[in-house]
């Protein structure tokens, strides 16, 4: 996929996220009466930039590199960091057996991505995967602010986010005959963008309310139970080669999980 394709396919996703959940944040702001204030306004812009940069270097990162080793680098360093930036900055202090347990899911996480790959030939897929990573734990840290510190409420917080990433992907379709090439990969990928635009929002409005109940370092790495189903896919579905260091890893980052419950 070229560069213009990837930003038309974030846009089309992107839309069609804002279609199905902005109707849902109105209806939550009607049936619970709570008022907008500029807060929402100024956590939902935020959010939306750090978003859009986040969809565009992963998109990058999948034109450069493999996925099996993009994917999870993104997921295994963005915990990392966001434990590293909220324990360091915000001061959240977790129990040793939860910060055993962040440490235990990073290394499987890495250990599914790199055992058994030749790095030397592979770097710009490396540069891209921790890139993805720095991004999620930059927009991981500023949702877990706004729902927190800024006390926006997750399902408008996130509505409003996804339709003001529509202007600045917009800006950046500009002079790439934008609504023909919009059209074109609606045409050829409905399908996987509504996919996305139905369970990709569904999904990290959990994880928005998992960050009002629990430390942001300790939600970050929770969520990297999906990297357990991708092992396991490879595995039963995809047929890969070398199973058994995914399988591993997968296992770490299922009693990572564990010790997090515990901690």
């Amino acid at each position: 996929m070229v560069s213009g394709d990837r930003v038309g396919f974030v846009w089309v996703y992107a839309a069609a996220s804002a279609a199905i959940w902005l109707p849902v944040g109105v209806v939550w702001v009607v049936v619970t009466g709570e008022a907008p204030t500029w807060r929402w306004l100024v956590g939902a812009v935020v959010s939306a930039a750090l978003h859009v940069v986040y969809q565009l270097v992963l998109q990058r990162g999948y034109g450069e590199g493999d996925l099996n080793l993009v994917y999870p680098l993104a997921r295994g360093s963005g915990p990392l960091l966001t434990f590293v930036v909220a324990v360091a900055v915000l001061g959240e202090r977790p129990g040793l057996v939860a910060a055993v347990g962040v440490g235990t899911i990073v290394a499987g996480v890495l250990l599914i991505s790199l055992v058994g790959r030749h790095l030397v030939n592979r770097r710009s897929g490396v540069v891209w995967g921790l890139a993805t990573g720095a991004t999620i734990a930059s927009y991981t840290l500023w949702d877990s602010h706004s729902v927190n510190g800024l006390g926006v409420p997750p399902v408008p917080y996130f509505a409003l986010g996804l339709a003001l990433q529509l202007p600045f992907l917009a800006l950046l379709l500009r002079g790439r005959d934008g609504p023909v090439r919009v059209a074109e990969i609606w045409a050829s990928a409905r399908r996987q963008a509504l996919t996305i635009a139905v369970l990709s929002p569904l999904a990290y409005l959990l994880v928005l309310r998992a960050m009002q109940l629990a430390p942001v370092a300790l939600v970050a790495a929770g969520r990297e139970a999906s990297i357990v189903v991708g092992a396991g896919f490879g595995w039963l579905v995809l047929r890969e080669p070398r199973p058994a260091p995914r399988l591993i890893g997968a296992t770490m980052v299922l009693v990572g999980i564990g010790l997090l419950s515990v901690g």
